[in-house]
C-alpha cells in the first residue's frame, strides 16, 4: 500500500533551486518547483524528517482539499467539506493564517484567515454542539488557507512557528539575516565542508552556524524544542525518533578551519553566544578582527562569504567601504573564493573585482545580488601589471 501523499515546502525567493536539490537529496518524489515553494511526495516519516533536515524551507504544508473558489462563499463551503474530526478534536485548539493572491477576493488575508476560522468552529458547532477553541500561540492544528487565482489549497502546517527559527539565536544585531537565507547562501556557493570558511563580517553569527551545521551534516532545525505535527492526532513518536536518531547518525566532524571576524566587541560577544547556543563552539571560532586589517593565514583554499553592511542597515560611506572590501581581498586574501549578498548594486562597481556569478536573492523585502569572487595567487600582480601597462601607454600619447 503506498503511502505518500502531496506537501509543499515554502522558501525564499530565490532559493527554490536549492530546496528541490535538498529534497531530493533526502529522498522526496514527484518534486517541482514553483514560486518561493516547492511541492514533493513522501511518508509521515518524511514528513518529519524535512522538518527536521531542511535547511532552506520555512515551513511543510500537508495539503488536505484543493477545489476553486470564486468568493467568501465559495471558500466556506469548502472547508465546511472537510472532515475536520479527522484532524482535530472538538475539546482541542486550532489556528488559521492565509495567503490570498486572487482578483476575487477584495478581502485582506487577515479578513479570509476570520472566514476560514468560522467555518471551522460552524462545522463542529453543527455537528457537535460545541467548537474547537482559537489558540494563536500553541495550536493542536495549524491550518493554512492559500488562494491563487481562482485555487484555494487548504493545508495542515506541519512546522508550527517558521523553520528558520532553528533554536540557537539568542542574541541578535541591527538586521540579523534570516537563518533560511544564511543556509541558501552557503548551500549556493557550493560550500560543504571540505575546505576553510571565512565570514569576515560575521554580526551575530548566522552565517557561520549555518555553515558550520552544513560541514559537519548537522540536522538545520536538531534544536527546535518543537514541531505542530508533534500534536496532531496521527503523530507517531517512535517513528519521529527513529527518524532523529538516523540524521543524526550521520554527523561527522569538519577538520577545517570556520572563523569568523566583527570589528564590533558586541558583535563577537553575541556570536560566540549563538555558536554555544548551537553546541559548535568546539567548531567555530569568532574573533574581535577589522576585516579590512587582516589577512589570510589559513592555508589551502577557502570560501570567503558574508553579508556586508547596506546603506539601509547603518550610516557609512558606501563606496568608500566596497572599494576597501576590494582591496582587502584582492590584496590580502589569495586562493579564496568570496561571495557576499548586497542590495546596493551601485557599491558594487566599487569593489573593483570581476564577478564570475551573480545570483538574485531576496533579504527580506530588498532585492539582492549574491555574488561570487575567484582570488588567485597573481591577482594583485595583474592588477599591477595592467596599472602599469595603462601608465605606460597614457605617457608615449
Amino acid at each position: 500500500m503506498n503511502t505518500n501523499f502531496k506537501m509543499t515546502a515554502t522558501t525564499l525567493k530565490g532559493l527554490e533551486g536549492v530546496l528541490s536539490e535538498e529534497l531530493k537529496k533526502l529522498g522526496a518524489q514527484d518534486i517541482k518547483e514553483g514560486i518561493r515553494s516547492v511541492t514533493f511526495r513522501g511518508d509521515q516519516g518524511f514528513l518529519y524528517k524535512a522538518n527536521i533536515a531542511l535547511r532552506t524551507a520555512i515551513r511543510i504544508l500537508k495539503p488536505i482539499r484543493t477545489c476553486k473558489v470564486y468568493d467568501e462563499e465559495d471558500l466556506y463551503e469548502a472547508i465546511q467539506k472537510i472532515k475536520w474530526e479527522k484532524y482535530l478534536d472538538v475539546e482541542g485548539t486550532f489556528a488559521i493564517g492565509a495567503v490570498v493572491n486572487s482578483k476575487n477576493f477584495t478581502s485582506n488575508s487577515h479578513y479570509i484567515a476570520l472566514k476560514s476560522k468560522d467555518a471551522v468552529a460552524d462545522y463542529f458547532r453543527h455537528k457537535y454542539s460545541k467548537r474547537p477553541n482559537v489558540d494563536l500561540d500553541y495550536p493542536d492544528v495549524k491550518i493554512h488557507v492559500h488562494i491563487q487565482k481562482d485555487w484555494c489549497t487548504i493545508s495542515l502546517d506541519s512546522s508550527g512557528d517558521s523553520l528558520h527559527k532553528r533554536g540557537y539565536r539568542s542574541a541578535t544585531n541591527i538586521a540579523p539575516i534570516n537563518e533560511v537565507l544564511a543556509a541558501g547562501l552557503v548551500l549556493l556557493s557550493g560550500y560543504s565542508g571540505d575546505e576553510n570558511f571565512i565570514d569576515p563580517m560575521c554580526g551575530s553569527g548566522t552565517i557561520l552556524i549555518e555553515a558550520c551545521m552544513i560541514a559537519c551534516k548537522i540536522p538545520a532545525n536538531i534544536n527546535r524544542k518543537q514541531f505542530a505535527f508533534e500534536r496532531w492526532k496521527n503523530y507517531d513518536e517512535d517513528l519521529y525518533f527513529t527518524i532523529q536518531d538516523a540524521l543524526l547518525k550521520k554527523i561527522t566532524n569538519s577538520h577545517f578551519k570556520i572563523m569568523g571576524f566583527d570589528k564590533a566587541p558586541s558583535a563577537v560577544s553575541k556570536a560566540q553566544q549563538n555558536v554555544i547556543n548551537a553546541n559548535l563552539d568546539e567548531f567555530i571560532g569568532v574573533h574581535h578582527i577589522n576585516f579590512f586589517n587582516s589577512t589570510k593565514e589559513v592555508f589551502g583554499n577557502t570560501t570567503i562569504l558574508f553579508n556586508p553592511p547596506y546603506g539601509e542597515r547603518l550610516n557609512i560611506d558606501v563606496n568608500e567601504f566596497y572599494t576597501k572590501i576590494g582591496d582587502t581581498l584582492k590584496n590580502n586574501y589569495p586562493n579564496s573564493t568570496a561571495w557576499m549578498i548586497t542590495s546596493d548594486m551601485q557599491a558594487l562597481k566599487h569593489v573593483g573585482l570581476r564577478t564570475s556569478k551573480r545570483i538574485e536573492l531576496k533579504n527580506a523585502d530588498l532585492d539582492c545580488k549574491f555574488v561570487k569572487y575567484e582570488l588567485y595567487e597573481g591577482t594583485r600582480k595583474i592588477k599591477e601589471h595592467k596599472e602599469s601597462s595603462n601608465t605606460e601607454v597614457t605617457s608615449e600619447d
